[in-house]
């Protein structure tokens, strides 16, 4: 295969040529809101076709009257009307449209393989990405930390006590400020400070990075971890095993959970957690994000990401992240998808992390997950990788209207009533919908199960969530910065800006 100048020039970059700043490009504000525009033209349009079936399907029938029923000494309102068969029809094709496109998803996602451009650029580096299985790998472990003297010796604790021990555990101390990098050196673990970095996270691993890939080998794998989320005992073992068999495979992501405690907004914060555990557990470890938490990685493939940025995805030539991605597990998800990478995230690999103690610190995180999933996806267009991901921020955008109406349906309805009617048709729909949801986190305790029974916490969680994410298409659209959003362990819940 023949090199276009631009691939070539930015290749000859990453095999040691300085990078010229002044060629890299912002990615431009349009891109932005024309993905806020295309979502909400997709959820618009959807909306439409549903009110136009239900006006095509309206019948002129006089609605039953309720008629009253004794249950001991309480008399009750009950109804039986039902919803016109047509639209309990029409509900029924929609949700086997929903399925099949689910399935369609899913079949394209798992057809997903190592492409030409991973090929190309090993084989540029001399070192192809096919190599023996099951041999021995060398495993780095990076821990980014800013100000995590509160967390960090868990943290590393965790990793000590692995069945399968690390090679070189690094902590990479980000402008702290604390006791971190004394207490990442008692603890036995190398400590590198990054210098004059103000780019978060993503600069501060480019930084470790730029100083040990060059010295890597075809052996060697990189593991990145948070500073406040600690790993079960076989994570590394099961993580490394899975690399080493399989010589296709590119990435191995963690199951994350959440920690103990919080109250009532940690245990709903735990249990989005562990439905979404669920979800990768029923996909077989296809991973829809390789988490931030704890993921490993090949050294090759994050050469592979280097030298691709600026002619196959976005990003700096010879940077393995984009500083310019809110979301840094996303976006190296995506760039790994689109050079054809294969990852998983095995149920063995779990790890739990911190949860937002207060709601104001939630709305900040999640606003930076929400704007920066979007950005991604203004960033890499509309693509075989991407496809996935266009479908999930649609589904996020319909969910939002359907969920906002219905509690505007349920205040009218309220409202223009003397006495509460009971529907038994509404009450086996939702019936059907709280065993769904203690289901889901049966397994996780009597607490858990307790906030899904009473459902309504739970519904405003979820309109919490779809909040911020109508705050994140607005800010788009008016071109509004976001904020990263840092806890503050010692006792305190700022956020860094």
């Amino acid at each position: 295969m023949s090199l276009t100048h631009q691939e070539q020039r930015a290749l000859e970059r990453f095999a040691g040529e300085d990078v010229n700043r002044s060629d890299i490009k912002p990615p431009s504000l349009l891109y932005d809101r024309v993905t806020v525009l295309v979502v909400l033209g997709i959820v618009v349009v959807i909306g439409a076709l549903i009110a136009a079936l239900g006006l095509v399907v309206a019948v002129e029938e006089e609605p039953k009257a309720p008629v009253e029923k004794n249950f001991g000494p309480f008399e009750f309102l009950v109804s039986t009307e039902m919803p016109p068969s047509q639209i309990l029809i029409a509900a029924g094709l929609v949700l086997a449209a929903v399925a099949i496109a689910a399935v369609a998803f899913e079949g394209l996602d798992a057809l997903l393989t190592v492409s030409t451009r991973r090929e190309l650029l090993g084989t540029y580096r001399s070192a192809g990405p096919n190599r023996p299985p099951g041999e021995e790998l060398k495993l780095t472990v990076l821990v980014p930390a800013h100000n995590e003297e509160a967390s960090l010796p868990e943290t590393l604790r965790t990793l000590r006590e692995q069945t399968r021990k690390p090679d070189r555990v690094i902590v990479v101390a980000d402008n702290c400020s604390d006791g971190t990098v004394a207490l990442a050196r008692d603890g036995g673990v190398e400590v590198y400070e990054t210098v004059n970095n103000t780019l978060k996270k993503g600069g501060a691993l480019n930084q470790v990075l730029a100083k040990i890939l060059p010295r890597t080998g075809p052996r060697d794998v990189v593991m990145v971890m948070d500073a406040d989320t600690t790993l079960d005992p076989q994570f590394l073992e099961v993580g490394v095993g899975r690399l080493s068999d399989d010589p296709a495979l590119t990435a191995v992501g963690g199951i994350f959970y959440g920690e103990d405690g919080h109250g009532l907004i940690g245990q709903m914060q735990r249990n989005e957690y562990n439905r979404y555990s669920r979800q990768l557990k029923s996909r077989h470890g296809r991973v829809f994000v390789l988490t931030g938490t704890a993921s490993i990685f090949r050294a090759d493939a994050l050469l592979d990401i280097a030298a691709a940025r600026g002619v196959f995805i976005p990003g700096e030539t010879g940077r393995v992240y984009d500083t310019a991605a809110l979301t840094e597990d996303n976006e190296l998800t995506l760039a790994l998808r689109s050079l054809g990478g294969s990852m998983t995230s095995p149920p063995e690999c779990r790890d739990t992390t911190e949860l937002m103690p207060k709601w104001r610190n939630l709305w900040i995180q999640r606003t930076r997950w929400m704007r920066g999933a979007l950005e991604n996806l203004a960033a890499y267009g509309f693509t075989r990788a991407t496809l996935r991901y266009w479908g999930q921020q649609i589904g996020l955008g319909y969910g939002a209207v359907a969920l906002y109406l219905f509690f505007i349906l349920m205040i009218i309805t309220a409202l223009s009533v003397d006495r509460w009617i009971w529907f038994p048709f509404w009450m086996i729909v939702g019936a059907i919908f709280i065993v769904e949801r203690v289901a889901t986190v049966w397994a996780d305790g009597w607490r858990a199960c307790l906030v899904a029974v009473l459902i309504i916490p739970e519904l405003i969680y979820q309109a919490f969530l779809q909040a911020v994410f109508i705050k994140c298409l607005f800010d788009i659209a008016l071109g509004r910065s976001s904020s990263w959003g840092h806890v503050d362990h010692s006792g305190g819940s700022g956020s860094q800006p």
